[in-house]
């Protein structure tokens, strides 16, 4: 049997373990001869590729961990680029999220301005990470989970359309778990039809073993969100960021009942209560450098002090998902995901050239998209507005435009005016200046 090559980009990542042991979990399945951590960090990767090693040497030592700095060292023949960089670090997530809430508008990582500062940081890496595969190694796949995603991947398609890139999110995946769980259903019996872009989209349908229990799951979330009835027994010790926005799926729930919207949405359909439930002194950036970020270093620090090795990361949606993506390229299984693709008719009554998110089967040549039947005003109204502001986006940073950045944070919806948007576009700038394009 074949055995394969991964690369990792942003191998200095938290997540990277976690990868590292979902590949090994499926290692009968998906044989790995080699797992290459490429980042321009060199010191935190080299931290992350102890840990790394030491995870792997558990189920297979036979498999190469290497880590560089090198594109040509990472990427050369690789069969996969597993990409998820966060370009600026968390100290950047900290700044795309308080700064929009000193303005007393939302401060997330990948919706609103937040998001929108990332993904001026994210477009010009994320370009030459598919020229560096395009060069090394051109029959490699990229799974891209490298976020603001939506805007990620408009930038692609406008500027390298022949590149060998899946853009996916595992939001929905997670949702879909939730959902799985209030049913009483296994993971592996739910399907579910989707539509929108990513971080903005809705559940149309959700079916376990292909009867539909949309009515019964609508209900139960109308009263109590995504909150599990095994979180509820015990909110306290579950995380409280995602407890508030599987709540306020609920407040969405009973505005527009129609679908299950994604627990994204919050950002845009209700602002104002998400500012008010965060304390803007300590956001969601806080919590992951005091929880995950200070878990995983303190094992690593442990690990080289005594030699003692500790896990301190889980495995999760974000490595399991992008592994089972792989497989499914790699062995032609047609399996049905959730993934950011070109809409080209696909859900006819928006453009053609939208990045979309909606279900599609992944086989060894891409993606087959399903096709879908026209949404609904309201929906193409949202969609089409906001899609407006991640093109408008990816021209600005392209262009070094910044008459266009500022159209596109005016078009979001996060913002109550245009004034308020200008405002906190030029603070942006004014803290990414050794990241972001300079804008005219």
């Amino acid at each position: 049997m074949k055995t394969y090559k991964i690369a990792v980009a942003g191998g200095g990542s938290t997540y990277s373990p976690g990868i590292a042991k979902a590949l090994m979990l499926k290692k009968d399945e998906f044989p790995v001869s080699e797992i290459r951590l490429y980042d321009i960090n060199e010191e935190r990767q080299r931290k992350v590729a102890l840990i790394t090693e030491k995870v792997v040497a558990e189920f297979d030592p036979n498999v190469k961990i290497t880590s560089s700095t090198n594109p040509k060292t990472a990427f050369e023949d690789v069969d996969f680029i597993f990409a998820q960089l966060r370009v600026g670090g968390n100290a950047m997530r900290e700044k795309d999220e308080k700064i929009p809430f000193s303005h007393g508008i939302v401060g997330q990582e990948t919706c609103g301005p937040g998001g929108m500062a990332y993904g001026m940081r994210t477009i010009a890496p994320m370009i030459e990470l598919c020229d560096f595969a395009s060069k090394y190694a051109p029959q490699a796949w990229i799974i891209n989970y490298s976020n603001p995603a939506a805007i990620v991947a408009e930038a692609i398609r406008k500027e390298r359309p022949n590149a060998r890139i899946l853009n996916i999110c595992d939001m929905p995946i997670g949702m879909m778990l939730r959902m799985a769980e209030i049913l009483g259903a296994d993971k592996d019996e739910i399907e579910v039809d989707y539509f929108g872009l990513n971080h903005f989209g809705w559940f149309t349908d959700v079916y376990v073993k292909g009867e539909s229990r949309m009515n019964e799951l609508r209900e139960y979330m109308s009263e109590n969100g995504l909150v599990t009835p095994e979180q509820s027994k015990d909110l306290q010790h579950s995380d409280v960021d995602w407890i508030k926005a599987h709540k306020n799926v609920a407040n969405m729930l009973k505005l527009f009942p129609e679908y299950i919207p994604s627990s994204y949405l919050q950002y845009y359909l209700i602002p104002q209560t998400v500012v008010e439930q965060t304390n803007p002194e300590y956001t969601r950036a806080n919590r992951v450098m005091d929880n995950r970020e200070k878990n995983l270093f303190d094992s690593i620090d442990h690990l080289e002090e005594t030699g003692e090795f500790k896990e301190g990361f889980k495995v999760g949606v974000h490595g399991t998902f992008i592994v089972d993506v792989a497989m499914s390229i790699a062995f032609d299984r047609r399996e049905r995901f959730l993934l950011i693709v070109e809409n080209n008719g696909a859900i006819p009554n928006l453009p053609s050239d939208a990045m979309v998110e909606i279900p599609a089967y992944v086989t060894s040549r891409g993606p087959e998209p399903i096709r879908l039947e026209p949404i609904g005003l309201f929906y193409k109204g949202l969609i089409e507005q906001q899609l407006a502001s991640e093109k408008l986006l990816v021209e600005a940073a392209l262009e070094g435009s910044y008459q266009k950045a500022l159209q596109a944070f005016a078009l979001n919806k996060t913002f109550p005016s245009a004034e308020v948007a200008k405002t906190v576009l030029d603070d942006l700038i004014e803290e990414n200046k050794e990241f972001w394009p300079v804008l005219n």
